[in-house]
């Protein structure tokens, strides 16, 4: 039977011995259950507080049900321990909804403490919601609850998970800082409201959540899975360098995030997501999945966003020694080299869900990060991914035909798609050496040929005609590697380098061995040239 409270009800240092019956009451007044002890269930469901509830240092022993409550004015829970499970699904909080830690009579009371699982699935707060230094032991479940002014989880520590998923906040401005050694799970929330999150959490989830106006997500410690999530206004994930300070408890603790050991933010995903105004600060992109991101190539990457490496050191691949040139790559990198037949280690899939996807669409992601960070006008920082996506354009069997596949290749082999100086240095070393041991072998004469003139008397006297002609030059058969000889091939191919002529005899077979020197060494300084001024130019 529902009872009716008509005037102030106020059982302050009361103490319930067995189960507290007030399912479907109605406190026309006040009603007051401060320091109240419920050594019994507490059932409070469906009933009505049409003035103030205090709840105040009140404890729960047993289970707590204000499902489907209304509280038409301020319910307060400040300093309430909540032993066992905490049932607030479907409740109504009309006024300010009040779990925070208070100040009374120069005295200052801590927040609730919810010891057991907390439910307050699909409540609505029409009135501020606090729960600033609250404590949750167990998971706390907001699931499809609606924030219709402020919230306040200032400090609050959540020891599990935390669930908001589908919930709406319309007038929040800052949320948080909080700390969760578990997941906090915001999932297909609605943000409606210029927003800053300050969470301190092992794991972020924010799957097809929506942002309806500007957003800044500022995190520690946290993995974050923002997969098919919505915004249309500007948007900033960035890692928090230092631990959060509330504006009065000072430094936020992080003891239950102690074991760690870095408090970087990794983000997971971005696939579905119009990233054309995703800003990303200080993230390790390492573990990312960036295929099926829409407007890639206006993503703005900001401070030091750090991506996987390649596999370092010498491996075997087959018959030959594989060494892997040090850049930055993606994670559906790793994922498709580490399913090849052929792979090496260190290609790895862990730490997120393997995409299948190959070098086309690898190629069309490399090129999209390459523009974005072209736009911001860090070039160096682009050839990387202009790396990345030549590699892919190279192993491309679908799109690329087998003659550009060649020659993707020899531009790979002879510089390293006009990035690798040394390999491009290291090849016209070789060339050169190449051109004065055959030069020296075969194409200096063994002497300076020498000039004749014959002339021939006419009969009867008259003009003599003399003509000036020289040997063809000769090569030696012996003594062929001098050191004159030497220096003589070193200047032809020092100036073939620079496309010049030497103006030295040379045998035929001398001759073409400068033509082709005088065509391939000039290419090979030029990438050489090419690769340093992709690397510093800025």
């Amino acid at each position: 039977m529902a009872v009716t409270f008509q005037s102030d009800a106020w059982l302050g240092d009361a103490a319930f011995q067995r189960d507290a019956g007030f399912f479907r009451a109605t406190f026309q007044s006040h009603a007051g259950f401060q320091s109240v002890t419920f050594r019994g269930d507490a059932k409070f469901g469906w009933a009505t507080f049409e003035g103030h509830a205090r709840f105040g240092s009140a404890t729960f022993q047993h289970d707590a049900d204000f499902g489907s409550a209304a509280f038409q004015r301020e319910a307060q829970f400040g300093s309430a321990t909540f032993q066992r499970r905490a049932h607030f699904g479907s409740a109504t909080f009309a006024g300010r909804a009040q779990f925070e830690s208070v100040t009374f009579a120069g005295a200052s009371f801590p927040a609730a403490t919810f010891q057991g699982y907390a439910g307050f699935r699909a409540a609505t707060f029409a009135g501020a919601a606090w729960f600033e230094l609250a404590a949750f032991e167990r998971a706390a479940e907001f699931k499809s609850a609606v924030f219709r002014q402020g919230v306040g989880f200032g400090a609050a520590a959540f020891q599990q998970d935390a669930w908001f998923e589908k919930a709406i906040l319309e007038q929040t401005a800052t949320f948080g800082p909080l700390t969760c050694a578990g997941t906090v799970v915001v999932s297909g929330a609605v943000f409606r409201g210029p927003v800053t999150l300050l969470f301190a959490a092992r794991r972020l989830e924010c799957q097809r959540a929506r942002w309806s106006s500007t957003a800044e997500l500022r995190l520690r410690y946290a993995a974050v899975d923002f997969g098919h999530a919505l915004f249309e206004y500007p948007l900033t994930i960035s890692a928090e360098p230092a631990p959060f300070v509330h504006p009065t408890r000072g430094p936020v603790a992080e003891q239950d995030l102690a074991g760690t050991p870095d408090a970087g933010v990794r983000l997971m995903s971005l696939q579905g997501v119009d990233a054309a105004h995703l800003v990303l600060t200080d993230v390790d992109l390492a573990e990312r999945l960036f295929a099926r991101t829409v407007h890639l190539d206006q993503i703005r990457l900001e401070g030091l966003c750090t991506f996987a490496g390649t596999p370092p050191g010498t491996h075997w691949r087959r018959w030959r020694i594989v060494r892997f040139t040090p850049r930055r790559t993606l994670a559906e990198e790793h994922h498709w080299r580490a399913s090849q037949p052929s792979t090496v280690p260190g290609w790895s899939t862990s730490g997120s869900d393997v995409v299948h996807v190959g070098p086309p669409q690898l190629a069309l992601v490399y090129r999209a990060l390459r523009k974005a960070l072209e736009d911001g006008k860090d070039e160096p920082g682009a050839a990387d991914f202009y790396y990345g996506e030549m590699e892919m354009r190279r192993h491309d069997r679908a799109r690329t035909s087998r003659a550009e596949r060649g020659l993707l290749h020899g531009y790979w082999l002879l510089s390293g798609y006009g990035l690798r100086a040394s390999r491009a240095l290291g090849w016209l070393a070789a060339m050169m050496f190449i051109t004065v041991v055959l030069l020296m072998g075969f194409g200096l004469p063994k002497g300076d040929p020498q000039q004749e003139a014959t002339g021939t008397v006419p009969r009867g006297g008259g003009k003599v005609t003399y003509v000036i002609g020289r040997d063809d030059p000769q090569n030696p058969s012996k003594n062929k590697f001098t050191g004159q000889r030497f220096e003589k091939a070193l200047n032809v191919t020092l100036n073939s380098v620079v496309f010049r002529s030497s103006d030295q005899d040379l045998t035929t077979s001398g001759t073409y061995i400068e033509m082709t020197s005088r065509l391939s060494e000039p290419i090979l300084l030029g990438l050489a040239a090419m690769a340093v001024r992709n690397r510093v130019k800025r």
